[in-house]
């Protein structure tokens, strides 16, 4: 088959409409492709800040439990009388009731002054020293005890020497066998303003 120039002239037009169809084609699949790559920046914009928010959220949690467990501790410590102003007169009223109910021959004790904890935000030590003439080494044991677990502070018992008591003239030391002296802290945490 042989082509001749009336075949061509006659192929022009649908050639022509061909061409435009293809530029047509390319124009549309080039938008398209466009459109693609538009739709998968959005997506990864949309999973990033998903996961922006999402970070935020578990940070959110994370800081609420936080301050759910420091509103717990600092009810304890203010229910167990640690937060607050210290308190003396009731702190000597535990030392004096820990002599009679456990029948201690003999103590003596002075506080000395409160003190802030260095590095400690808001934490006070208030040093105490105090003696005891004793009946045997268990009497000073539980008295240690009594105090720390009666104590609206907390209690840290520092170091203690426990020594013979020699016999007095007057008839005291037939009462006593032991001497003790302890040093302890009592600590105790001041609140910031408003939070008392």
């Amino acid at each position: 088959m042989t082509w001749t120039r009336n075949d061509f002239r006659k192929l022009g037009l649908p050639l022509a409409a061909m061409l435009v169809l293809l530029i047509i084609a390319f124009l549309l699949s080039n938008t398209a492709q466009q459109d693609v790559h538009k739709a998968e920046g959005e997506r990864n914009t949309a999973a990033a800040a998903k996961n922006q928010i999402e970070q935020r959220l578990r940070q959110v949690r994370t800081e609420e439990t936080d301050i759910k467990e420091r509103t717990q501790i600092l009810q304890r410590l203010q229910n167990s009388g640690i937060a607050g102003e210290e308190k003396r007169l009731d702190w000597m009223e535990i030392l004096r009731d820990t002599q009679r109910d456990l029948r201690v021959p003999g103590m003596k004790y002075e506080f000395g002054a409160r003190t802030a904890l260095d590095g400690n935000d808001g934490w006070y030590s208030s040093p105490l020293k105090i003696q005891f003439r004793l009946l045997h080494e268990e009497d000073l044991l539980n008295s240690l005890s009594r105090i720390e677990k009666s104590a609206k502070s907390l209690v840290i018992v520092r170091a203690c020497k426990l020594s013979p008591v020699p016999e007095q003239g007057d008839g005291r030391g037939a009462m006593a066998l032991l001497g003790a002296e302890c040093e302890m802290q009592w600590l105790t945490v001041r609140l910031p303003s408003g939070k008392n």
